[in-house]
């Protein structure tokens, strides 16, 4: 199955409520995002902090295209994808 922004737009709306968590550590930071299916759009919400003192953040948006892309791509496995071709 490709891509096309008419089948990502179709898994984003089947799939309305789908959640995903994700965590990255490095070096001097750590972040936890969580990306979630809501109104036919791919939300996330990343929430970190580095080594700085005053440096954690809580960030929201919505997914651009490409963003989206990589998302469903990497995540399909776990969605509902019936009739999408």
């Amino acid at each position: 199955m490709r891509l096309t922004s008419s089948a990502r737009q179709k898994i984003l709306e089947q799939n309305e409520g789908f959640t995903r968590k994700t965590y990255s550590e490095e070096r001097n930071s750590e972040e936890e995002r969580i990306y979630t299916i809501s109104g036919g759009v791919l939300h996330i919400r990343a929430v970190g902090k580095t080594s700085w003192a005053d440096s954690r953040y809580d960030k929201e948006w919505v997914a651009s295209d490409d963003e989206a892309h990589r998302f469903l791509y990497k995540y399909k496995s776990e969605m509902n994808l019936e009739g999408i071709e």
